[in-house]
């Protein structure tokens, strides 16, 4: 019965990791109302099963006296442990699309795949109201549920933008090779939060996580543009001939 119930927490360690690395294990403990000690113990295990690895940024954070907090990723095995059976097939179906109808065929197919995910997602964004963070969030869920391990963080006070991480891509091998579909599916949720955003990495691309830029003060930018604009017509409106 321990023994399951050790299994069971690893399990929710390994999918909070996917879903929220890099992740340390005093977040972890505090996600799972377990302390840092026994989330360690868990670490170890995954760790020494190569599922999981310390996350070395590119910048390293300042920090002030004592040893830096580890924070932890997915490796590409466990990614792969993930992934479904059928990337195989899709990747040898695309190629031969390729093949006989061409890269702009491959690019149709990605469109057409993009315009599902915006289909099937619609109504959860939709429910979520006009703000592109609450709309982000709601699409994270709608994500998650279908298993891409997905969350939102704000960058900064998060007044200005968050962003959109998906822990986990079920086409991850097939976009390595087919990058449209990464493009599709950045599109589709431009199209579903309202905004224009950025890729700014792709576990397709070797990243331990998908993470979208979404600018959520555009629509408040945009709006005070065109209300300055209106301002400034009306003023020039108002102005003698001989003064324009």
């Amino acid at each position: 019965m321990a023994q399951a119930d050790d299994d069971s927490t690893r399990a929710r360690v390994l999918d909070l990791i996917a879903e929220k690395g890099p992740v340390s294990a005093a977040q972890l403990a505090k996600v799972l109302g377990l302390t840092p000690a026994a989330v360690r113990r868990h670490i170890t295990v995954l760790e020494e099963s190569e599922e999981i690895e310390v996350h070395t940024p590119a910048t390293p954070l300042r920090r002030g006296r004592g040893r830096p907090a580890r924070h932890y990723v997915l490796t590409s095995k466990a990614r792969t442990s993930f992934a479904d059976g059928y990337s195989d097939l899709a990747s040898h179906a695309l190629r031969y699309l390729s093949q006989v109808a061409g890269e702009r065929a491959v690019g149709s197919f990605a469109a057409a795949r993009g315009r599902d995910l915006e289909r099937r997602y619609c109504a959860a964004v939709e429910a979520a109201g006009q703000d592109p963070a609450e709309r982000a969030r709601a699409l994270a869920d709608a994500f998650t549920l279908d298993g891409y391990a997905a969350s939102v963080r704000d960058v900064g006070d998060g007044s200005y933008a968050v962003q959109l991480c998906q822990g986990h891509c079920p086409v991850r091998e097939v976009a390595g090779e087919f990058h449209e579909l990464c493009d599709a599916e950045t599109q589709a949720i431009s199209r579903l939060v309202g905004v224009p955003v950025q890729r700014l990495a792709t576990l397709a691309g070797g990243e331990h996580v998908c993470t979208t830029h979404i600018p959520i003060a555009v629509p408040a930018l945009r709006k005070r543009a065109v209300r300055a604009a209106r301002r400034k017509g009306q003023q020039q409106a108002r102005r003698p001939e001989g003064t324009r």
